[in-house]
């Protein structure tokens, strides 16, 4: 069983970027006694701006990507240490693994990533694991890490994802300007999220905010993997949550979980252009399973490489996404033709636009 537990920058930092030594002491403790107990742990966690701020003395949160970097590059050792040295204290061993947004969107990236994980939980060792924000070219690309939470746990198929963050819950308004507000206890449904005021504004260290929490939610449940949001300077939360206690708000997984290539596909994977389709061809998609034929094709857009990620989209809206069998040039010249017609210019290429096996409905 394993479980990925992410922290947020205002569990990590308080509000004047010092360490929440408490919250950490806290968090880590319990971390350990899950490991006691044969829980596999990775945790997530953000922060490494901040702390780098606060060692720098810096005023104010750095607006330039460069000085966001430096000052990550600055705080991140440090950061790490903080969890070493608490995770040793309770008789773990830690790793550090920095990432990025290329590691997740490139498939032999994503699998090099995976492999390793999956051997350090195997030498039951946590990983402690971060953006790679020196080398990111955008630092919000995870959106205060809450979407990498959420790919990681679908990539070692994480029995459970726990967003520790400084609030209950998800609540029904933001509590700090509705007293109305109300903790939303259960999503067995992400379509009753529509009902909901959800905020995006995060704290002054942080990018991400309760809607970026609740993408994520939506990403790892509808992959199979239940996700608890709830309050990690609480006492007890994290092995309440873990141990499927009523605490904070519960997102229920799916039970028809996807093939793990198709899961990349769907949440990992930075479209390149998009493939127009007839009402016609998207229902046979999203009906049938079948492949896409260059018949269904009415558009082209963008300029994409054989094997880039595309998105397929018809008179409804998108359709879902798929591995592009041509480039788009040649996609423009199939567009429209018979399969005869599609083999006298593709020869022995493929008669596909793109094969249902790289297909996958969003």
């Amino acid at each position: 069983m394993t479980l990925v537990v992410k922290l947020g920058s205002s569990i990590v930092a308080g509000a004047d970027g010092a360490l929440r030594a408490d919250v950490l002491d806290g968090v880590c403790s319990q971390v350990a006694e899950l490991h006691r107990g044969g829980e596999e742990v990775v945790m997530v966690t953000s922060g490494a701006i901040a702390r780098g701020r606060r060692l720098l003395g810096l005023k104010e949160r750095p607006s330039a990507v460069d000085e966001l970097q430096a000052a990550s590059a600055v705080g991140q050792g440090a950061l790490f240490r903080a969890y070493e040295e608490r995770l040793a204290a309770g008789e773990v061993r830690a790793a550090q693994v920095l990432l990025t947004a290329f590691d997740m969107s490139e498939r032999i990236h994503y699998l090099n990533a995976r492999q390793t994980l999956q051997r350090l939980l195997a030498w039951h060792v946590v990983p402690v694991i971060n953006e790679n924000d020196t080398t990111a070219t955008d630092e919000i690309t995870f959106g205060d890490n809450d979407f990498l939470s959420a790919q990681v746990a679908i990539m070692i198929e994480a029995r459970k994802l726990i967003l520790l963050t400084d609030q209950q819950g998800l609540f029904s308004a933001d509590p700090r300007t509705d007293p109305a507000a109300e903790l939303v206890e259960d999503v067995a449904d992400t379509a009753e999220l529509d009902r909901y005021e959800i905020g995006s504004r995060g704290s002054q260290f942080g990018s991400g905010g309760m809607r970026s929490k609740v993408v994520a939610a939506q990403m790892a449940s509808g992959s199979g993997i239940a996700v608890t949001i709830c309050d990690g300077t609480a006492p007890g939360t994290l092995l309440a949550a873990a141990r499927g206690e009523r605490v904070g708000t519960a997102f229920t997984g799916r039970n028809n979980r996807a093939p793990s290539f198709k899961l990349w596909l769907r949440w990992a994977t930075p479209v390149q252009g998009r493939i127009v389709v007839d009402d016609g061809a998207g229902r046979v998609l999203r009906e049938s399973g079948s492949s896409l034929l260059p018949v269904g094709i009415t558009g082209v857009e963008g300029s994409f490489a054989a094997g880039d990620p595309v998105e397929v989209v018809d008179g409804r809206g998108i359709v879902g996404k798929g591995i592009a069998e041509h480039s788009s040039e040649v996609l423009l010249r199939l567009a429209g033709k018979r399969s005869d017609e599609v083999s006298e210019i593709v020869g022995d290429g493929s008669e596909e636009a793109v094969h249902r096996d790289r297909f996958v409905l969003t």
